[in-house]
């Protein structure tokens, strides 16, 4: 069994910024790609960013220059660093993870449940 479990979102005025986390715990022997996605009211989730296991990262356009994805291995976590928020960016903010279990060598993609993201103006 796997689990992903994201914090850090909430409430914050235009400008500002939020850092979310997402640790993977369960019976994992690696994790392959990671990545931030996010899903606003009325619209299709529409995927952020992403890193791989050796720390290579892309962004959606919408968002370069303003969010930096991170990752520590060490802890199987994700992190999503953003900054000067604007209120389009509100969503619901899903991390997910490539994973490949540990005793049965099944590659997967979970999701975490959501984290609320609130950008003001």
């Amino acid at each position: 069994q796997v689990q992903l479990v994201e914090s850090g979102g909430g409430l914050v005025q235009a400008g500002g910024s939020l850092r979310l986390s997402c640790a993977a715990s369960g019976s994992i022997f690696s994790i392959n790609a990671m990545g931030w996605s996010r899903q606003a009211p009325g619209k299709q989730r529409e995927l952020v960013a992403s890193i791989t296991n050796i720390g290579s990262t892309n962004y959606t356009d919408s968002v370069k220059g303003r969010f930096a994805i991170s990752r520590d291995n060490a802890k199987n976590t994700v992190y999503l660093q953003m900054n000067l928020l604007k209120p389009e960016d509100t969503a619901v903010y899903y991390c997910n993870a490539d994973i490949t279990t540990r005793i049965i060598k099944i590659r997967l993609n979970y999701w975490g449940q959501g984290t609320q993201v609130t950008v003001s103006s």
